[in-house]
């Protein structure tokens, strides 16, 4: 069994041990795959009826090598024929962010790609294993 030698913080003497692993944790960055664009080119054509007219993947590239710049996708999402975007739907740790463009505020935080879709507009069946 893995036991690791507790550390001391520097900063505060009195403050608990902590495992020397404690402090190395990796960032989790989902991305836009294109099974997801697949799935946005679906959830599009079947909600063309309700108001939706087009969207947008942007994938940023693998972001910096050494890690200190994580790669930043999004989606963005036209609805009623605006020129402006209406939605944006970006990867957040281990969720899904859907944000208002117009007035630039988070609407909701969902646990999968297809749930943040059907949260702007529930077109698609969502799979209970996405």
């Amino acid at each position: 069994m893995l036991n690791p030698k507790p550390a001391r913080s520097k900063l505060d003497p009195g403050a608990p041990d902590l495992p020397l692993f404690a402090a190395n944790v990796i960032e989790f960055h989902m991305r836009v795959l294109p099974r997801h664009v697949a799935v946005l080119t679906r959830w599009l054509q079947a909600g063309r009826s309700m108001g939706l007219c087009d969207a947008s993947a942007f994938q940023s590239g693998r972001g910096d090598v050494a890690g200190i710049e994580p790669a930043t996708d999004y989606i963005l999402i036209w609805v009623r024929e605006n020129a402006d975007p209406a939605y944006m739907v970006t990867p957040t740790g281990s969720h899904w962010t859907v944000s208002d463009c117009v007035r630039q505020q988070v609407l909701g935080r969902l646990r999968n790609f297809e749930e943040a879709l059907n949260f702007i507009r529930p077109v698609l069946g969502v799979s209970k294993a996405a």
